[in-house]
């Protein structure tokens, strides 16, 4: 198989962590098994919230080469603190405000710069640009235009109608918009992850097609979880796992109200039950637990490297999430399916939770129905207790496998070129 140079613009990349890095890292591991050579644009990170150098090992004797535009400063990478969801909104304000389309722009110079010599020394087929930061879309317009290279953008989040980018005037709002016309107009190829999402763009731009879209979705990397395929929950623990950041306003706040109670009505389950939280949480979410009287029931891990986390999904009995509107495509999700464990989602009806239903193994829940939740809680309690909880069919998981999700981009890249 001839192998072909592609150019994969992605701010978000190893050894940053978190799941903003999980799509693409995956996506690169796998575009060699289909004859692409990845040639990563990307920064040299100077601070962030979690750092996973384990991420890059997956590249290991594949066809990749990491392009780094240069760091500011020659200091170590620094960790960040996650702020408070407050901070959060208040420094999105001040950002969007001075910088569009994302304070990531700043970049777009020296990312453009770089790019274009990496264009010219490997002969690259074909560009790729996953957002956010829709930066990288406008990284990628620039650089498909002045070398006449196709390009495929990837939204893993929506751009102008996401209600988590704030516009402090309606010229913010028509800026945006007139960005993200431009850059579906001259796109060679759009991928979404979601029907949801595919059908916006549609009913937004009149002048694209159903052709014009593909739906790709999150998924999980098989290969994460062949090396914990003999891991075993404790069997004298009923173990609820949750996995990653509560992003924006998500928290376990209901959720910890819920375990309180079913263990005020069902004391002997007290010394049964454990909770883990498997990642960076908010000092404000720490006090929820002590506030729920829970702090011997609850471990909590820190940011861990991916293929640990992985192993506390194994050794797990229900896993579960939370988010409480319809527009985000939390990764986890995905990577629950991967761990074939039962699923206790609380949030609104939408595709996420339609999604989790068809695993066979779901209940799913309001976001802050106490009492729903609760009841979720003590279904799955009984169900471990006569060792007869769910587990999703196979048919539905092996959906979700990345690596025959990589063959679906793939094939988008190879058409693109034809065109």
């Amino acid at each position: 198989m001839d192998t072909r140079n592609i150019l994969y613009i992605s701010y978000y990349f190893p050894p940053m962590g978190l799941s903003g890095v999980q799509r693409t890292t995956k996506f690169v591991k796998y575009l060699p098994e289909y004859g692409w050579a990845p040639h990563i644009l990307t920064i040299t990170p100077e601070s962030f919230y979690a750092f996973d150098g384990s991420l890059i090992d997956d590249f290991d004797g594949r066809d990749i080469q990491i392009h780094r535009t240069a760091a500011k400063s020659k200091k170590k990478s620094k960790l960040r603190k996650f702020p408070s969801y407050f901070v959060q909104k208040i420094g999105r304000y001040v950002l969007n405000f001075i910088f569009q389309p994302d304070s990531k722009i700043r970049w777009k110079k020296a990312a453009v710069k770089l790019g274009e010599r990496v264009i010219e020394q490997n002969d690259i087929q074909a560009i790729i640009a996953t957002a956010p930061p829709f930066t990288d879309f406008l990284i990628a317009y620039e650089l498909s235009k002045k070398f006449d290279i196709p390009f495929i953008i990837d939204y893993r989040d929506s751009w102008v109608d996401n209600p988590f980018h704030y516009y402090p005037t309606p010229f913010h709002k028509n800026y945006s918009l007139k960005l993200e016309d431009t850059i579906l107009k001259y796109a060679n190829h759009i991928v979404v992850i979601t029907r949801q999402e595919k059908e916006k763009l549609l009913k937004k731009y009149k002048y694209i097609s159903h052709q014009d879209i593909s739906i790709i979705p999150h998924g999980f990397d098989p290969e994460d979880f062949h090396q914990y395929s003999d891991v075993k929950p404790d069997r004298d623990k009923f173990t609820l796992t949750h996995s990653g950041v509560f992003q924006d306003d998500r928290t376990p706040k209901h959720f910890l109200r819920a375990v309180a109670s079913f263990i005020k009505k069902n004391p002997q389950a007290r010394n049964k039950i454990q909770l883990r939280f498997v990642g960076v949480m908010r000092k404000s979410h720490l006090k929820l637990i002590k506030k729920a009287g829970l702090e011997n029931n609850v471990i909590t891990t820190g940011y861990v490297p991916h293929n640990e986390a992985v192993k506390h999904l194994m050794e797990s009995d229900v896993l579960w999430l939370t988010f409480n509107d319809t527009h985000r495509t939390p990764g986890k999700l995905y990577e629950y399916f991967g761990a074939r464990k039962p699923i206790l989602i609380a949030s609104p009806d939408g595709i996420m939770r339609k999604t989790a239903l068809e695993s066979g193994a779901t209940i799913a829940v309001e976001p802050k129905d106490v009492n729903s939740i609760e009841n979720a809680i003590k279904t799955f309690y009984e169900l471990w207790q006569s060792d007869t909880l769910p587990q999703a069919n196979d048919e539905f998981v092996a959906k979700y496998n990345r690596e025959l999700l990589t063959s679906e981009l793939s094939k988008i890249i190879g058409l693109s070129l034809e065109i």
